[in-house]
């Protein structure tokens, strides 16, 4: 069990001090487990943070609302990538974590690059899985700049367009970030091509962990 209490329903599981933690961030209807032996593939030795969304849709775990399909409600995408920036935050005081690499899939993605954009100090980078752009226009204030950040879109993904998947690349671009931006033959679901492009760019860009041991008990809280 954790010490304390955090603000969301979440497992932790410790890593080696010198390998930059995860954030995993789980796609609509997920939950706090379904990320963690795609964490384990791709970065072994990370700790390795995963919070359930909050908010419900038709019973589904999501991190924001949206109104239809495609269609975020802008409000509550900023209140709550504001309160997911307050649970690492949280997190990193708790477990004693290095700033991590948020890893999201799909709507997981989407809050992340949201985090990336409205609360840049709190992530090292990120792993954009099956994302769009959450904004309609990009957030003033100060940017991720000089964060490294990987897109990876589906060739054949009947809900993202490839041009939300482009225009979310150019406004982590225009806010600083370091984009690589690549489309794999997929749909949706996720392939193996996904998790080698992912474990190999990790290897190649992710900071080094400059503080905190993660090795704190592992957590489950609900």
């Amino acid at each position: 069990m954790t010490s304390g209490k955090l603000s969301f329903v979440h497992r932790f599981e410790p890593g080696e001090p010198d390998v930059a933690p995860l954030l995993l961030l789980h796609g609509t209807g997920g939950n706090e487990d379904d990320l963690l032996p795609l964490g384990r593939m791709i970065a072994p030795g990370a700790a390795l943070l995963s919070p359930r969304g909050k908010v419900l849709e038709n019973g589904m775990p999501r991190f924001f609302r949206r109104l239809a399909e495609g269609v975020f409600d802008q409000e509550d995408l900023r209140v709550r990538a504001h309160e997911l920036g307050d649970f690492v935050a949280e997190a990193r005081q708790a477990y004693g974590l290095a700033a991590p690499i948020a890893l999201g899939y799909s709507n997981g993605a989407n809050i992340a690059s949201a985090v990336m954009l409205l609360r840049p100090e709190v992530l090292a980078g990120a792993v954009l899985l099956r994302a769009m752009a959450p904004f309609a226009t990009r957030p003033a204030g100060p940017g991720p700049d000089g964060k490294p950040v990987l897109i990876l879109s589906g060739s054949r993904d009947p809900l993202i367009p490839s041009e939300g998947a482009a225009r979310l690349a150019a406004m982590l671009e225009q806010a600083g970030a370091r984009v690589q931006h690549r489309t794999v033959a997929a749909g949706h679901e996720l392939s193996p091509v996904d998790v080698n492009i992912a474990r190999q760019w990790l290897q190649s860009h992710a900071p080094a962990a400059s503080h905190g041991t993660a090795r704190a008990t592992p957590g489950d809280q609900r």
